[in-house]
């Protein structure tokens, strides 16, 4: 059995992590950079905004096929193909003259990063089970949850030395160097003999019924409003810390360490617990972690406008809660397909990437404006996952009470 399998080499922990925050990572490295772009490129803050559209878009366009193509293809020949494009594309916004320019860079980034994101959680399901992948899924978590806080502290001092084109530079190198790890030192998990067609009916009867799957969507829907609570800030970071709370480029860590530090350790906890509480009660535990979270961060808005450290304070909380209940949500939605978990792992990337999308497109410039509507934000999205949660346990009770 799966379970009795060896642990995963600690070397390749870290190269799927790494390939996993690769999507997370190329979001927001540029951030503290917006001011200096608009200026170079003499954009507008919308037409600014819309690279992350661009970018979040094709992600979520292209995450529905890299886990099909990793099951008829195989893991390692998708990712060194698709990091190949990515190291291309970040080269192609280096030398942008113009915001369209930008714009089609920051596409075909968004076209080649998530290959990393959906194919190393088939790995690690291609290699585990049980606890021993939730633990796994845990650690992966842990140290992805760095690169959303590492990627605007060092595009913030890059930006300092090197001006913005240098962050593209740095982009490209990181993708150079996951490609040579790579090649180096991913093993191939899915023999020959287990993987799928991608005849077009095939692949239509794949989908179908993994969008058709109320359980599926739920679940996944689940994971993408929990992070949603935290993305909508992530993509108001240049008016929420720069605008409101006057904070320089370099001081984006204000942000991203509190919440990061929370994931890390609400990733912690989720290993920890694995195997000694259900899935359903750890992600429960999360719940009541974010309700308490967003609650109080709205109470802060609304007593007064809050300043640092005040209106950080409660990040940490809320990330904790929703690190906790990740693996688990991911774990229960993969499951459901055993035997194209990669398809089903694009699938959940589509929910979760077309929800981010939303965000940065429309929700975020709605809902920047003050920090009180960024705070009712957050709030409506704990709000929608639990909601979407408690249906499924309404409607699917047996299968993830007993998970």
């Amino acid at each position: 059995m799966k379970t009795a399998s060896p642990p995963v080499p600690t070397g390749l922990t870290v190269l799927l992590a790494a390939l996993a925050m690769i999507g997370p990572f190329s979001i927001d490295t540029y951030l503290p950079a917006f001011p200096a772009i608009r200026a170079s490129l003499g954009a507008t803050q919308v037409e600014l905004q819309q690279t992350l559209t661009a970018y979040l878009l094709t992600f979520s366009l292209m995450i529905l096929w890299h886990g099909a193509l990793s099951d008829a293809l195989g893991r390692r020949r998708v990712i060194l193909v698709g990091l190949a494009l990515y190291v291309f594309s970040s080269l192609f916004c280096v030398f942008a003259t113009r915001i369209e320019y930008l714009w089609l860079g920051r596409a075909v980034q968004g076209l080649s990063s998530g290959v990393g994101m959906v194919v190393s959680r088939a790995i690690i399901r291609d290699l585990l089970d049980g606890p021993a992948a939730q633990r796994q899924m845990a650690h992966i978590s842990m140290m992805f949850a760095l690169g959303p806080a590492l990627a605007p502290i060092i595009g913030g001092w890059i930006h300092a030395f090197f001006d913005w084109h240098g962050i593209f530079v740095f982009m490209a190198l990181f993708g150079a160097v996951l490609w040579l790890a790579t090649l180096l030192w991913l093993p191939e998990t899915l023999p020959p003999e287990k993987r799928q067609s991608l005849h077009p009916a095939h692949l239509w009867h794949a989908y179908t019924s993994v969008f058709s799957s109320g359980e599926f969507m739920r679940l996944s829907s689940a994971i993408a409003f929990n992070f949603g609570g935290i993305f909508l800030y992530v993509m108001s970071a240049p008016v929420f810390l720069i605008e409101h709370l006057g904070i320089s480029p370099q001081g984006f860590a204000w942000l991203f360490v509190p919440f990061v530090g929370g994931m890390v350790l609400g990733s912690f906890l989720s290993g920890r617990l694995a195997g000694q509480l259900s899935p359903r009660r750890t992600i429960a535990l999360g719940y009541l972690i974010m309700g308490l979270a967003a609650t109080a961060n709205l109470i802060l808005n609304l007593a007064s406008v809050p300043k640092l450290p005040w209106a950080i304070l409660t990040f940490p909380l809320y990330a904790i809660g929703m690190a906790l209940t990740m693996p688990s949500l991911q774990l229960l939605a993969l499951d459901l397909f055993p035997e194209k978990r990669g398809l089903a792992s694009s699938c959940q990337g589509v929910v979760q990437t077309a929800t981010n999308t939303l965000i940065a497109a429309v929700l975020a410039p709605l809902l920047w404006a003050t920090q009180l509507t960024l705070a009712c934000g957050m709030e409506g999205f704990l709000l929608l996952g639990m909601i979407v949660f408690a249906i499924a346990l309404w409607h699917y009770r047996a299968p993830i009470q007993s998970s």
